[in-house]
């Protein structure tokens, strides 16, 4: 509600890998907000795929280094954190389609 309240289409949530693929299926994103942790495992394959498409993406993780968790797809990937700070998860995404 908060990236749709701020002029964002969201395409999720999408909790397992096999729901992020059929999103990416039907439509690309300009860009994707990751948690490290699916219910079905890491988030590394989906990140794989963004990365394949150039689809860049934000990590939202408590862990310091998600990279450990969801594999080096993830080095480089702006951590925003969780909980997640509103202003700081805004300015993560508009970094990323200004770039």
């Amino acid at each position: 509600m908060l990236l749709e309240s701020r002029g964002w289409n969201v395409l999720g949530p999408a909790t397992t890998v096999k729901e992020a693929f059929l999103i990416l299926d039907t439509e690309l994103p300009v860009a994707a907000l990751l948690d490290v942790t699916l219910k079905d495992g890491a988030v590394t394959i989906v990140a794989e795929e963004l990365r394949a498409r150039n689809v860049p993406f934000v990590v939202a993780s408590a862990y310091s280094r998600p990279e450990i968790i969801g594999g080096d797809v993830l080095i480089g990937a702006p951590n925003v954190g969780k909980p997640t700070e509103e202003r700081r998860l805004l300015t993560a995404l508009e970094q990323l389609i200004a770039s």
